[in-house]
């Protein structure tokens, strides 16, 4: 499969992203129904952790694969390519085997001392062969990525994730007699089986592709001067900006667990009791945060597809390539967002009741929605801080925004009058902190800022949209009620993008660069 372009790209990984954020949440609903609040809390409850080691094991591999393959394919330098990705591979399995006997060795005193819950140990024990399936993923994904090819990844999480459904709904079933900790446990084993389908993906790929270049190679002379600088500078290079990469990704994940861990604490400080307290922090972590970062499969394209091609600018020295990309992205990310920020905030009671059972999470996913667009404007701008050799700026912003984070959720949570909702705002704040700090970044780095006018009318397609949204929810045109919030939202999206065409924020030309759909809009030539 040949590379494809910026927009092409992003699009093929949209694609898999909204699958996989729609099949996604079958289990989402699901499962709360078979295990329950606090079994989805224990589910939950292992996962900071498991990120933490994750990240270290991975952290910023993946995306200086992808960066280094990109530059290096742009200089034809096909010996450079493989020494990358060996160095790579090698790097990353090592570091999962050892995080992985260490974490085993340590269950025990981990799930005990510094988890809040010691029946999360079956479910911390399902978890760690995940740590050497994701460190081979994700060298691979970086690989194909730097290749500019997203279809081995958009194929590899569809893969993972229908099998994930599947696995992770039966175990958690099959494994409910024996207590909820147990089908907390099972749910996590379905988990790593769809994680290995989407490995031998991402294999077969591999594979094929490697076949398919050895052919094309056969007679030809080698070039590139990548194994010329020996194991050693090729480590150096992938360390000078992995390192700092994980760094940032390793405040965050930490930030993570620390907040599950404060925000548990806190609860009891408040005079909630530990299963409730666990349930509330399931609730938070497995039914509201997934419903507001549906639309994150997008900004994760846009992400992954900004920084093999802002590297690619970058190292021509392209500038007006790195501010029309950075463009391209951040409307996207903006105009895509906002309907799904309306919908969340006006219809936060109906999407929990028909999801998930519960109104009493209402609340908490309006308080979410307010901060939401902050959040699909995020990702682009770190992926763009760390594609321009920035990532050390993005880990300070990073790190500001967690201790901001760990501070007010100490402060509000332990109050009984927030309770939960206190680590919400902490949240909340977080979200809206390192962002602006990436904006600002951004800004100094190569002085792109996004258009006030672009702000303005999104804006004011908001509001639009959100009145035509409810005038027709509260006109109950069908006999249920999910019925009517489909409708409902269908009918607010189509006004939103009219006017987004209307206002000139969209025309037929982003359509027409959508693969598949867009080719409807070219218009034919001579015409």
């Amino acid at each position: 499969m040949s590379k494809q372009t910026f927009i092409k790209g992003a699009m093929i990984l949209l694609a898999a992203g909204v699958i996989n954020r729609i099949l996604g949440f079958i289990p989402r609903i699901a499962l709360p129904r078979i295990i329950g609040a606090e079994g989805v809390g224990l589910y939950q409850l292992g996962y900071p952790f498991m990120i933490v080691l994750i990240t270290i094991v991975t952290g910023g591999i993946p995306l200086a694969v992808a960066k280094w393959v990109a530059e290096a394919g742009s200089q034809g330098d096909r010996a450079g390519e493989k020494a990358i990705f060996r160095t790579a591979m090698g790097l990353s399995v090592a570091l999962a085997v050892v995080f992985t006997a260490v974490s085993a060795a340590l269950a025990p005193w981990i799930t005990t001392r510094v988890l809040t819950d010691s029946r999360v140990y079956h479910t911390f024990m399902y978890m760690l062969p995940m740590l050497l399936v994701t460190a081979v993923s994700s060298v691979l994904r970086g690989y194909f990525q730097g290749r500019q090819n997203m279809v081995p990844s958009a194929l590899s999480q569809v893969v993972e994730t229908l099998f994930r459904i599947v696995f992770v709904l039966y175990f958690a079933y099959r494994f409910l007699p024996y207590g909820i900790e147990w089908a907390a446990a099972g749910a996590m084993l379905g988990v790593v089986i769809g994680e290995l389908c989407g490995l031998a993906v991402l294999a077969v790929q591999f594979w094929l592709e490697k076949r398919k270049r050895a052919y094309q190679e056969s007679g030809q002379p080698a070039g590139g001067s990548g194994q010329k600088a020996g194991a050693d500078g090729v480590l150096g290079k992938l360390l000078g900006l992995s390192v700092p990469v994980t760094g940032s990704k390793l405040v965050g994940s930490l930030s993570y667990l620390l907040e599950s861990i404060l925000t548990a604490r806190s609860l009891a400080a408040a005079g909630i009791l530990t299963g409730v307290a666990t349930a509330q922090y399931g609730a938070l972590q497995g039914m509201i945060i997934p419903v507001v970062l549906l639309p994150t499969a997008l900004t994760y394209s846009l992400a992954v597809s900004l920084v093999p091609s802002l590297s690619e600018a970058a190292a021509k020295g392209d500038k007006a390539l790195i501010h029309k990309r950075l463009h391209q992205s951040m409307r996207l990310a903006l105009v895509t967002g906002a309907p799904f920020a309306v919908v969340m905030y006006l219809f936060a009671e109906p999407i929990c009741r028909v999801l998930y059972g519960h109104t009493d999470i209402a609340p908490m996913l309006k308080l979410m929605a307010l901060v939401s667009l902050f959040i699909y404007l995020q990702a682009p701008l770190q992926a763009a801080l760390q594609a321009l050799n920035k990532p050390g700026m993005a880990l300070i912003n990073t790190f500001i925004g967690a201790a901001v984070k760990l501070v007010l959720i100490v402060q509000l949570a332990s109050r009984p009058e927030f309770g939960i909702y206190g680590a919400l705002i902490a949240i909340n704040v977080n979200i809206v902190l390192v962002t602006v700090l990436h904006g600002i970044g951004v800004l100094r780095s190569v002085g792109f800022r996004m258009k006030l006018p672009d702000f303005v009318k999104v804006g004011a397609a908001m509001i639009v949209m959100g009145a035509a949204s409810q005038f027709v929810m509260n006109r109950m045109l069908l006999p249920s009620e999910w019925h009517n919030l489909m409708l409902a939202a269908a009918a607010g999206t189509a006004v939103y993008l009219l006017l987004m065409i209307r206002l000139n924020v969209i025309d037929r030309h982003d359509v027409a660069r959508i693969p598949f759909i867009g080719r409807l809009f070219k218009r034919p030539r001579g015409t």
